[in-house]
C-alpha cells in the first residue's frame, strides 16, 4: 500500500528535509513518529527536498508500507489509512513545527517526486518600507534599503521561459540546470511585505533565492533591469546572483497530472532524470 501524505513544516530548526545523522531534519522526525506508531523503517520520498531554514505549506510525500505496517495500521483504534494523520499529530505532540494535514491511499502511479509537473514557491522580503513585525520573523527576509517592487517584477518576468539557469544554481556534478521557469513575479501584500510568486518545473539547488536575490539587487538598483536575464544567459554566476536567507523561502504548492498519467508521468521524469546523471 502507498500513502500520500501532504504536510507543513517551520523549517526553522531544521537542517533540512534529507535524513541526516545526528541532525534534526524533517524527515527524520516524521519517519521516527511514523516508526512509533507502525514500527518498521518507513522511508517517505518527498516532491521536494527542502534546505535548512526553508519552510513548506505544501509540501507532498508518500510513503510504502510493509504488509506487517499494513497490518499495525488495521488494528489501531483508528485504522482507516486518512486516520493516520491525526495518529502522527499526537505522538508530535501539542505545538510540532511539522504537521501531516492529510493521509490517503495514493492514486495507481502516483510518486511524489517524479509524478510532480510543477512547484510553486513564495518568497517574503520586509524592506525599509515595511513596519517589523517579530511575528513574522520567522518566513521574512529583512533587505535593509528601499526595494523598487515594479522594477523587481519586470526583472522577475524577463527569466521566465526554459533557459540554463547555472548562473542561479549552485552547482552539483552531473546535474543540469535547464529549467521551465513558468511564473516569476513580485508584489506588495495589504502589510507592504514583498512577495515572490515562483513557479518552475523543478529547480535546481538554491535557484528560488538566488532568483530573489537578482531581483532584491534589481530593486535596490545595483543591478539593471536587463541585467537579470544577461547574467542568466552568461551562465557564470556573479555577484549580482546573491542566495538570500532561507527563512524567506516556503514551498507552498506542487502540481500533479490527472491520476491516469501519474505512471506515465513518472516514468518520462525517471528516464529524463537518469539522462541528466542527477
Amino acid at each position: 500500500m502507498r500513502l500520500r501524505l501532504d504536510l507543513a513544516y517551520d523549517g526553522t530548526a531544521f537542517r533540512g528535509w534529507a535524513r541526516q545523522p545526528g541532525l534534526r531534519t524533517v524527515q527524520g522526525t516524521l519517519e521516527a513518529a511514523i516508526a512509533r506508531i507502525l514500527g518498521g523503517e518507513p522511508q517517505l520520498v518527498v516532491a521536494g527536498r527542502t534546505d535548512a531554514g526553508v519552510h513548506a505549506a505544501g509540501q507532498v510525500a508518500h510513503l510504502d508500507l510493509t504488509e506487517a505496517q499494513q497490518a499495525r495500521l488495521a488494528k489501531g483504534r483508528s485504522a482507516a489509512p486518512e486516520a493516520l494523520a491525526a495518529r502522527i499529530t499526537g505522538v508530535l505532540g501539542p505545538y510540532p513545527d511539522v504537521a501531516v494535514h492529510r493521509t490517503a491511499v495514493a492514486p495507481a502511479g502516483f510518486d511524489a517526486r517524479f509524478s510532480a509537473v510543477w512547484r510553486r514557491y513564495e518568497y517574503r522580503i520586509a524592506d525599509l518600507e515595511t513596519s517589523y513585525d517579530p511575528l513574522e520573523r520567522g518566513r521574512t527576509t529583512t533587505v535593509k534599503a528601499r526595494l523598487d517592487v515594479e522594477a523587481m517584477d519586470a526583472a522577475a518576468r524577463s527569466l521566465i521561459g526554459l533557459h540554463d539557469f547555472a548562473a542561479y544554481c549552485k552547482w552539483r556534478e552531473g546535474a543540469t540546470t535547464i529549467r521551465t521557469l513558468l511564473e516569476f513575479g513580485w508584489r506588495r501584500d495589504e502589510h507592504g511585505i514583498l512577495v515572490a510568486n515562483v513557479k518552475a518545473d523543478a529547480f535546481c539547488h538554491s535557484m528560488v533565492r538566488a532568483l530573489v536575490g537578482a531581483c532584491a539587487a534589481v530593486g535596490e538598483g545595483r543591478l539593471e533591469i536587463a541585467q537579470a536575464a544577461a547574467i542568466r544567459d552568461a551562465g557564470v554566476r556573479t555577484s549580482g546572483t546573491k542566495v538570500l536567507a532561507a527563512r524567506g523561502l516556503t514551498l507552498t504548492e506542487v502540481g500533479y497530472p490527472a491520476d491516469d498519467l501519474l505512471a506515465q508521468r513518472a516514468e518520462q521524469t525517471r528516464a529524463h532524470r537518469s539522462l541528466e546523471a542527477e
